[in-house]
């Protein structure tokens, strides 16, 4: 496999980001000075978008952090910047898939993504026909007349995925997308991150989640997010969260490759984050 590869253009930048809730004595310190980048992995003759697995125990600030990129929480310091032309981050701009895969009910599962194809812009008929490539690519074809109601778990995932795209989002961050979900359907959501990804040079999607494996299979990049440990006095731990560590997948020959859970380095690096986490805060 050709790994040759550069990092190009900015499209995600996050710095400076602190964050503190709650009222009076309460009010504590969750997210502090976090800073964060992701830029255009390019290779020579292919489309390549971005995947970051972004990992760290409970508790720690993980959808605080998500909150604030995709523009639903403001911080009370520092900026996000998505994009090429490095904008502020708002609500709407970037594509979100929670946990429950929200799309209409009351819309075909192939009408769920022609309305959000008009709503970004194209005419209809090219809604349409996008909407239909993509459900052909996809394994959804078949079910493209039905309601997502019944649709499977699976199948409504990959439309809500679909569903982001067809919109527009160049960011899309999944939330939890590996819950529930065994080895074989994990490997299932990679080769659909892998194929959309493929499609479009600067489409970057950030996965939020604990499944340390999953988020190695599906990355290019990983983001370890925890607490540091005071200096001066190491028992204790910094308050507010940061992102402590980056691991680069490409450079560790793990990114790209449909059979990474044979790999040996697979299982050193899952090993090697897992004991990181008992390390990374104080919250349990």
């Amino acid at each position: 496999m050709n790994r040759e590869y550069t990092r190009n253009e900015l499209l995600l930048n996050v710095s400076g980001v602190s964050l503190s809730l709650g009222e009076g004595k309460d009010r504590r310190l969750i997210l502090r000075d976090v800073n964060a980048e992701v830029r255009n992995v390019v290779r020579p003759g292919l489309q390549q978008g971005q995947v970051v697995g972004f990992l760290g125990p409970s508790g720690i600030g993980k959808t605080q952090l998500f909150k604030i990129i995709a523009g639903f929480q403001p911080a009370d310091e520092g900026s996000v910047k998505i994009g090429l032309d490095q904008q502020d981050t708002e609500a709407g701009k970037i594509g979100v898939v929670d946990q429950h895969y929200r799309v209409l009910s009351h819309r075909t599962v192939v009408g769920n993504l022609i309305l959000a194809g008009t709503q970004a812009g194209l005419s209809k008929s090219e809604a349409t026909d996008k909407a239909q490539a993509y459900l052909e690519q996809f394994d959804l074809g078949n079910q493209k007349n039905i309601y997502p109601g019944r649709l499977s778990g699976g199948q409504r995932q990959r439309l809500a995925i679909l569903q982001q795209v067809m919109l527009g989002h160049q960011i899309i961050c999944m939330d939890e997308p590996f819950s529930g979900l065994d080895v074989n359907q994990v490997h299932k959501v990679a080769k659909l991150v892998s194929s959309l990804t493929s499609n479009d040079e600067f489409l970057t999607i950030i996965v939020v989640t604990h499944d340390i494996g999953a988020a190695i299979e599906v990355s290019d990049t990983l983001w370890l997010m925890g607490q540091e440990r005071n200096p001066e006095k190491p028992e204790e731990f910094l308050p507010g969260a940061r992102i402590v560590a980056q691991s680069d997948l490409i450079e560790e020959g793990l990114a790209w490759d449909s059979d990474i859970r044979q790999h040996p380095k697979f299982l050193e690096l899952e090993a090697l984050v897992a004991g990181k986490f008992k390390d990374l805060t104080r919250v349990t």
